[in-house]
């Protein structure tokens, strides 16, 4: 009997697309997640490896399945998953192995360039008919190029060391943080000089953060990080949004502690319509795309089933995430 995979979501969609990837006999069954806990059970038996989509397996309904080993993301992120308790139960998570590393990059050198040449006021202003309005006069002094700055990496994993290599060309200086060693051919190929958190606060004209959110992550920017930072500077965020305390933001960019914040999360997503950040011009927020994009989607969705076809032959998976990421 094959083994079993199974696809987790309110919807059978994309049940086609992981069938189409599927080229190892496992048997792929879609299993409804408005069902009761109790139906999801059952249509779980029997099933070593569920992808989730959303990113979300309650420890309610991994109670009821022991067959289970692995639940695999298409996310890179796995905050939504209490991993200690399903490391409890034998259930180890996997994230999607990189897959949307890429397109989040690409999304953050974006938002850099969009945050220091104001490109959201120029769009808005040409589609208003406008023109140019009043961005020449009021903002010419605020428009930065990205040559010759500093850019500080909070986080050298997947995402932050192919943002490094994609900065190559901008002409700048990359320094990094992380708290695990990092090869140092890497370090030499991508020209990256590492230094403490703090000295990266203090030095970086961007700071572009890159890190799981955990308890140790959790709010690690706040007053206390806005305070080392130059009022020049411009921080991004295209990780997690309870990373940085939006409150202490708000502070930092209202008593112009930093000079700009491009944010493709935040705490409360949606965000609400009154969060105080929105009344600033200085401030650009994308609805949590980075991610989005046709080819990172689908290596995303082509590691969830190469994972799981792993677990489903008795191998181990890969790209697995330890319960305090």
């Amino acid at each position: 009997m094959a083994a079993r995979i199974a696809y987790l979501s309110p919807n059978a969609e994309q049940m086609e697309h992981f069938e189409r990837l599927s080229a190892g006999g496992e048997e792929i069954v879609w299993v409804d997640s408005n069902q009761p806990v109790e139906k999801q059970a059952e249509d779980l038996r029997g099933v070593v490896a569920v992808i989730p989509t959303p990113s979300r397996y309650p420890e309610e309904l991994a109670k009821l399945t022991p067959s289970v080993r692995l639940v695999q993301t298409i996310s890179a992120g796995t905050n939504m998953i209490d991993k200690v308790a399903l490391g409890e139960l034998g259930i180890l998570v996997a994230n999607n192995g990189g897959g949307n590393a890429i397109a989040v990059a690409e999304h953050t050198i974006a938002l850099m360039v969009s945050a220091f040449r104001k490109f959201q006021l120029q769009f808005n202003n040409v589609k208003e008919g406008s023109w140019a309005g009043d961005i020449r006069a009021n903002w010419f002094s605020q428009a930065y190029e990205i040559a010759g700055k500093t850019i500080g990496i909070v986080g050298l994993g997947r995402i932050g060391s192919r943002l490094a290599r994609r900065l190559q060309g901008w002409e700048c200086d990359l320094i990094y943080s992380d708290i695990i060693d990092i090869d140092p051919a890497l370090e030499e190929e991508l020209h990256l000089t590492r230094v403490s958190l703090d000295e990266l606060l203090t030095t970086s004209d961007i700071v572009s953060l890159h890190v799981p959110l955990n308890r140790n992550t959790h709010h690690m920017i706040s007053d206390r990080e806005f305070d080392m930072m130059k009022p020049t500077a411009l921080l991004v965020n295209a990780c997690r949004g309870p990373v940085v305390d939006e409150e202490a933001l708000f502070r930092a960019i209202r008593d112009k502690k930093i000079a700009v914040a491009a944010l493709d999360v935040t705490e409360e997503e949606p965000t609400p319509v009154d969060n105080p950040l929105l009344q600033f011009d200085n401030v650009l927020i994308t609805p949590h795309l980075a991610a989005l994009a046709i080819e990172s989607h689908e290596r995303s969705r082509a590691f969830a089933v190469y994972n799981t076809q792993r677990v489903a032959r008795g191998e181990e998976p890969e790209s697995v995430v330890p319960p305090d990421d």
